[in-house]
C-alpha cells in the first residue's frame, strides 16, 4: 500500500494517563523537541510538578473538567482535532473556521478496571466508576486516524519513540500503524475485561449478586503471541505460541537448544502437569504425552534412576520434568540417552555444564502458574472449557471394599499410582509400586486392553505390583488380567452397575481393593 501524502510530525500532543510510568520523562522529551503539550486532571498536575511547560485541557476546549472527572476530553475541539484528516480540504477548513487546533499524538492509557475487578469484594458501583470512558474514545480516535495521528498507550513505547523522533524529526508510517495496531489491542482487551467480569453479575431482589457459574455467556481470550513454530503436530500445519499469564509451560525461559516444536511444548506441558502432582524429589518422563516412566525418591538422580529403568525404550527422544533444580549427577544421568527436551524449576551451573554440552537438547527454566487455569480445548465450530483437573486424593477419602486390607506398601503404591494414572490418556492403566511407576497402558478403546498392553510392555516384573485405573472397571476380566501378571492391590473410582461383581473378582483373587469415587478421564 502507498504511503499517500504521509506527513508525521509532531507539533501538538494530548497527555492523559493513569499510568503515569516514565509520563513526565516522556513528555520533557517531547517538549525539547518543540511539541506543544495539552495534558488533563492528574497527569496535568504530575508534568507542571516535574517542570514541563504544559496547557490544561480545559484552555483548549474552554470548558472546564466536570461530573468528578467523568468528562474532560470528550468535547469536539479536542476530538476534532484528533479526526481530522489532513489531507481532506474540508476537515481542515472546518478546523479553521472553528479556530480548533491539530492533536498529532495522543498519549493515553486506561483506568486499572481489571485490577478492581481482580478484587473478590469489589461493588458494582466501584467496578463502574472504574470503567474509562474518555479514554477509550481517544484511543480510538486516534488509531482510527491513524497516518495523521500517533496513538501512544504504553510506557514501553515512550524510548523508542524519542529516539525515533529525535533521529528523523518524525514518525515513519510503520510506526505509526504499529502503534495504531497496538491500541486497538488495548481497548479490545478492555472492553473484553469489563464484559467478562460484568457477565458473572446479576440481579437478584433488588440487589447484585455474583453469579455461581464459573463461566460466563462470552468467551473473550486474551493472549500475547510469544513465538512463531516451524510447524504445528506436522510440517504440513502452521503453528505459533500464544502466551497469557505468567508461569507454567507457555511463560518458560528457555535457557537452551533448539527451537522448540509444538509437540515439545504438548510433552513439555504434560510432564510439567505430572510432575507438580508430587511432593518428594520426582522424575517424569514423557511419550507423546502419556508418561512412559515416573517416580519419586530421596534423590532427584534416584528419581531418574528408577523412573528411566520402567521403559528405556520409550524413554529415548522423550521429554522429562522435574520437580526440584537439576543437579549434576541428574544431569550426568541424563546425558546417557537422547531427551528432546527438559523442565525444571532450575538448574545447576555443573547441570548446565553438561547438558549445554548436546547442541539441541532443549531446557526450560518454568516456574508455576499463578493459579490453576482453566483448560480450553477447540473442536470442530467451536470451544469446550473446563476447570482444571486439580483433585488430590487422600488416604482418608480411599474406601477399601474388599475383604482384605491393603498392607503400608500397597498403600504407598496405589496412592503414587493414582497420581500417575490421573495424567495418563484414558483409558489409562498403570502398574506401580512404592514411588514408581513399572508400566503404563494408555489409550486403549477397552479398559482389558489397556491392562493387557501395560503388561505386555512391562520391562520390570509385575509381580506384587498394583494396579490403577482412571475410571472403574466395567467387568471384572481387567482385574482377572491383571491378577494373571501378579498384582496385589487395585485402585479405581468405582460407579460401575457391576461393582459387586468385580469386588467379588478381587476377594476371590486375594487382591485388596479401593475406591476412590472420583475419575480421571485424560481425552
Amino acid at each position: 500500500m502507498a504511503q499517500w501524502g504521509f506527513m508525521a510530525r509532531i507539533q501538538r500532543a494530548l497527555l492523559s494517563v493513569t499510568d503515569k510510568t516514565g509520563v513526565v520523562e516522556f513528555a520533557r522529551g517531547l517538549a525539547a523537541l518543540g511539541v506543544e503539550l495539552i495534558s488533563t486532571g492528574g497527569t496535568f498536575r504530575a508534568l507542571q510538578a516535574g517542570g514541563v511547560p504544559v496547557r490544561e485541557v480545559a484552555e483548549v476546549t474552554g470548558f472546564p473538567e466536570m461530573l468528578d472527572g467523568r468528562v474532560k476530553t470528550i468535547h469536539p475541539r479536542v476530538a476534532a482535532g484528533v479526526l481530522a484528516i489532513r489531507s481532506n480540504a474540508a476537515h481542515m477548513a472546518a478546523l479553521a473556521d472553528h479556530d480548533i487546533p491539530l492533536i498529532d499524538m495522543v498519549v493515553v492509557n486506561l483506568y486499572a478496571f481489571e485490577k478492581i475487578a481482580a478484587k473478590s469484594d469489589a461493588a458494582v458501583a466501584e467496578l463502574i466508576e472504574n470503567i474509562d470512558i474518555g479514554g477509550p474514545t481517544m484511543i480510538r480516535a486516534a488509531a482510527k486516524n491513524y497516518q495523521d495521528v500517533a496513538v501512544v498507550t504504553s510506557p514501553e513505547d515512550y524510548a523508542a519513540l524519542l529516539d525515533e523522533l529525535h533521529e528523523r524529526r518524525s514518525l515513519s508510517l510503520a510506526t505509526h500503524w504499529r502503534l495504531a495496531r497496538k491500541a486497538f489491542e488495548v481497548t479490545a482487551r478492555y472492553d473484553g475485561a469489563i464484559s467478562q467480569r460484568l457477565s458473572r453479575i446479576r440481579v437478584e431482589d433488588g440487589d447484585f449478586v455474583d453469579s455461581a457459574d464459573t463461566f460466563g455467556p462470552v468467551l473473550h481470550l486474551d493472549a500475547d503471541r510469544s513465538m512463531g513454530l516451524r510447524y504445528g503436530e506436522n510440517p504440513h500445519q502452521q503453528a505459533a505460541l500464544y502466551t497469557c499469564r505468567r508461569g507454567g509451560i507457555a511463560g518458560a525461559e528457555q535457557l537452551h537448544g533448539k527451537e522448540l516444536s509444538y509437540n515439545n511444548l504438548v510433552d513439555l506441558d504434560a510432564a510439567w502437569q505430572l510432575i507438580l502432582e508430587f511432593d518428594e524429589p520426582a522424575s517424569a518422563i514423557i511419550k507423546h504425552t502419556n508418561p512412559c516412566g515416573c517416580a519419586e525418591a530421596a534423590t532427584l538422580v534416584e528419581s531418574y534412576r528408577r523412573a528411566f529403568e520402567a521403559d528405556p525404550v520409550s524413554a529415548f527422544g522423550g521429554v522429562l520434568a522435574f520437580n526440584r533444580v537439576l543437579d549434576e549427577e541428574t544431569a550426568r544421568e541424563i546425558s546417557k540417552t537422547f531427551i528432546e527436551a527438559i523442565a525444571a524449576p532450575e538448574y545447576t551451573p555443573a547441570a548446565l555444564d553438561v547438558l549445554c554440552a548436546k547442541k539441541n537438547l532443549r531446557l526450560l527454566r518454568v516456574t508455576r502458574a499463578a493459579a490453576d487455569e482453566p483448560v480450553l480445548k477447540s473442536i470442530s465450530g467451536g470451544f469446550l472449557m473446563q476447570t482444571a483437573d486439580t483433585h488430590r486424593l487422600t488416604r482418608e477419602q480411599a474406601v477399601v471394599k474388599t475383604e482384605r486390607q491393603p498392607t503400608d506398601g500397597e498403600w504407598r503404591a496405589l496412592m503414587f499410582g493414582w497420581k500417575v494414572c490421573k495424567h495418563v490418556k484414558s483409558n489409562a492403566i498403570v502398574y506401580a509400586r512404592p514411588g514408581q511407576s513399572v508400566t503404563v497402558g494408555a489409550g486403549q478403546m477397552s479398559r482389558v486392553d489397556s491392562v493387557k498392553v501395560g503388561a505386555m510392555k512391562a520391562v520390570l516384573p509385575l509381580a506384587g505390583t498394583v494396579l490403577a485405573s482412571d475410571a472403574f472397571f466395567p467387568f471384572p476380566d481387567g482385574v482377572e488380567a491383571a491378577a494373571e501378571h501378579g498384582i496385589t492391590a487395585v485402585i479405581q473410582p468405582g460407579g460401575s452397575v457391576r461393582d459387586e461383581e468385580v469386588i467379588a473378582a478381587a476377594n476371590r483373587l486375594g487382591l485388596a481393593m479401593v475406591f476412590t469415587g472420583v475419575r480421571h478421564f485424560r481425552h
